[in-house]
């Protein structure tokens, strides 16, 4: 071989070697523009990170009718109640035309309007013990009652009031603002710390009902989302439904969950599908947020075709499911074909390619077919979620305010107390009443209904 021939070699093998640099640059950049394009919208980041490039919000729905109240609709308003705590009357003592006295004329009709308001204050009982000296000399005095086994006690309603409080994330120093701002009532942040430590032993018994309960409930949600204890990682589990909701905090992200029957819902963490005994059903706002993903910022012909079938398939009541099945895998095989031609297009060796993610999304969307349209064949199943993101959420809100919890043990308390609130409230209880019973003692589990 000639001078010639050795470097046109030299310059082909160069050639390659820029081609390949050129094509993992491209791909790089690719990713990376895709990273900077997502959001709330087209992946699982929170709103909170949009920032000033907040997307407009896009409904599930297809909308059929005007925004805002529609014809015929009776609507909701505060209403008049029966049992008054004050009655002002105001006579009419002139007429307004000729001022002639209406004393002596009878009232025909009142006209009733109410004022609904608050009163904030501080009431403080004494309770004083008769002290008897007997004929024999015993000295005999009366029995004090419980919340009175001290010269001075915080009452119940104290107790509940600040732990409700914390558990609407309000710091504690603020919470013995608020005590001395409104109730003229000193308090400290230990005191509260021990009224949440107490409340969350009294429900203790009604905590571990809820999560039997839930276990044997026919349909529940599963989620799960990082929460800092000690300034390390942990994670907060939730299990829900429409009536209950039960939060346990772990060091472990795939805990295994048991005594679970029925069906669950949940967002395809992998851990979930370890569960025995149950029926899948996946979430599919998690599968709308990458389908969008594909369309805006992939440019993939196939996924705004999934989109619209998932939509149509929500919103249609008399959905055939055959006809939504049948679709699904014409568009599923469509995108695989889309991918397909991409590998061999742009790679040599198909096999130790990087799959893109529309190609990773429909590989699941082809092997979980049945998880994923469950909606669609079994009545009565969610399209999403959304129950367990929900009654996340909150406790997301909890770890903004505060940064972490200071020890596993407040964290466990945290998520005794969330857990019985948050199912007294789904149930429309009143949520104070509720921390009130706890403060006063082991709360009662047939307050609530466990089915």
């Amino acid at each position: 071989m000639d001078d010639k021939d050795k470097r046109i070699a030299e310059q082909d093998k160069r050639i390659a070697e820029l081609e390949k640099l050129l094509r993992q640059a491209l791909a790089r950049i690719e990713e990376l523009e895709r990273r900077l394009g997502l959001n709330s919208q087209t992946s699982s980041k929170p709103p909170s990170t949009d920032g000033l490039r907040k997307p407009e919000p896009k409904s599930l729905r297809i909308s059929s009718k005007p925004f805002g109240g529609q014809k015929g609709h009776k609507g909701k308003t505060l209403n008049q109640v029966e049992h008054l705590d004050q009655i002002i009357k105001i006579p009419v003592t002139n007429c307004s035309v000729c001022n002639e006295s209406l004393c002596s004329q009878e009232q025909e009709s009142t006209i009733n309007r109410q004022v609904f308001d608050v009163e904030v204050k501080r009431t403080v009982t004494e309770y004083q013990a008769a002290v008897k000296v007997c004929t024999c000399g015993k000295r005999n005095v009366a029995e004090f009652p419980p919340q009175a086994a001290g010269p001075t006690q915080y009452g119940n309603s104290v107790k509940a009031f600040g732990v409700y409080l914390m558990q609407h994330f309000v710091p504690k120093d603020r919470c013995t603002q608020i005590f001395k701002d409104l109730f003229q009532i000193p308090i400290s942040d230990t005191t509260l710390m021990s009224f949440e430590e107490q409340c969350a032993i009294n429900f203790t018994p009604c905590y571990e009902s809820i999560r039997v309960a839930l276990g044997k409930s026919p349909l529940k949600h599963l989620d799960e989302s990082g929460l800092r204890v000690k300034k390390t990682l942990h994670w907060l589990h939730v299990l829900s439904n429409s009536l209950m909701t039960f939060y346990h905090v772990d060091e472990k992200r795939g805990i295994l969950w048991e005594g679970l029957v029925g069906l669950i819902v949940h967002d395809h963490w992998k851990s979930y599908f370890k569960v025995d005994g149950v029926t899948h059903a996946l979430c599919n706002a998690h599968h709308l947020r990458e389908l969008t993903a594909c369309a805006e910022l992939d440019k993939e012909p196939w996924a705004q075709g999934m989109i619209d079938l998932l939509l149509r398939a929500l919103n249609d009541p008399k959905r055939n499911a055959e006809v939504i099945s049948k679709q699904y895998d014409e568009i599923v095989n469509q995108g695989l074909s889309y991918h397909e031609k991409r590998l061999m297009a742009n790679h040599t060796n198909r096999q130790n390619a990087r799959k893109r993610k529309g190609h990773n999304l429909l590989i699941r969307l082809r092997d979980y077919k049945a998880e994923t349209l469950r909606f669609v064949t079994t009545e009565g199943v969610p399209f999403t979620n959304n129950q367990a993101e929900q009654d996340i959420r909150m406790v997301k809100v909890k770890q903004k305010v505060s940064g972490c919890f200071r020890s596993m043990d407040g964290a466990k308390e945290f998520a005794k107390i969330r857990s019985v609130i948050s199912t007294a409230r789904k149930q429309g209880l009143n949520v104070l009443e509720q921390l009130r019973l706890a403060c006063s003692g082991i709360y009662p589990v047939e307050k609530l209904a466990l089915v």
